[in-house]
């Protein structure tokens, strides 16, 4: 069940992606060709070309019927649909930026307590926030108010912040349970590149230095490797 969700997870959030990007390559080009095109009715004309003035002007007002104004305010929904989704993705996948220099230095009992005491904190948090996200996607949908291009129900466009912050708060759930249970947290590499493997040897004595430092963050069941 959970590989399902995980999985689901993963196809919504590349979905938006591939879909926003999309939108926004084609409203900015058909923008700029607007204008190349507008241009070019002028150039003709200037220059005494009727007959290429108006084959001009004819594929001019063909693009100005395209109506691409709603595009903007899609993207900004998929970008907030996204952007909520990726956050509970970034939490499972241990992508989110932290400090924890303090907390690397602690003892392992110490450590484990403020872990497990900061992962408790994003659940709550998140979760406060999905019931107050509910309660106002509720007055929203009474509301009956629509977005101004799409004209889509707000609710529907808002319903993004108990979805999204309900997920992010079972996800920190999820981590705490399984750190909990085994001592390790999820992590990435962000200087890993997939498809690129890297050893040890290629390192140098700086980066060997911040390989083997204790502020190096590392699980609690993870040995620091003999220098």
């Amino acid at each position: 069940m959970l590989r399902i969700l995980d999985r689901a997870e993963e196809v919504l959030i590349a979905a938006l992606i591939a879909t926003a990007t999309v939108l926004i390559f084609v409203s900015v080009t058909h923008r700029f060709t607007l204008g190349f095109v507008a241009d070019g009715v002028g150039f003709f004309r200037s220059h005494g070309m009727a007959g290429a003035a108006a084959t001009t002007k004819s594929v001019y007002m063909t693009l100005r019927g395209i109506n691409l104004v709603w595009a903007q305010e899609l993207c900004i929904i998929l970008f907030v649909w996204m952007a909520k989704f990726g956050a509970a993705y970034g939490v499972r996948t241990g992508i989110h930026v932290g400090i924890d220099v303090l907390i690397n230095r602690l003892a392992a009992p110490q450590r484990r307590f403020f872990i497990l005491l900061g992962l408790g904190a994003g659940a709550l948090f998140t979760g406060i926030i999905a019931t107050l996200g509910a309660n106002f996607v509720h007055h929203m949908y009474n509301a009956s108010s629509t977005s101004p291009d799409l004209e889509l129900p707000m609710w529907l466009v808002y319903l993004a912040i108990p979805m999204g912050s309900s997920l992010m708060c079972f996800r920190f759930l999820q981590v705490a349970y399984s750190f909990a249970r085994t001592g390790e947290l999820p992590h990435h590499d962000h200087g890993h590149v997939d498809g690129v493997d890297t050893e040890d040897e290629g390192i140098d004595a700086e980066g060997d230095v911040i390989l083997h430092s204790p502020l190096t963050p590392r699980d609690l069941v993870e040995k620091p490797k003999d220098n």
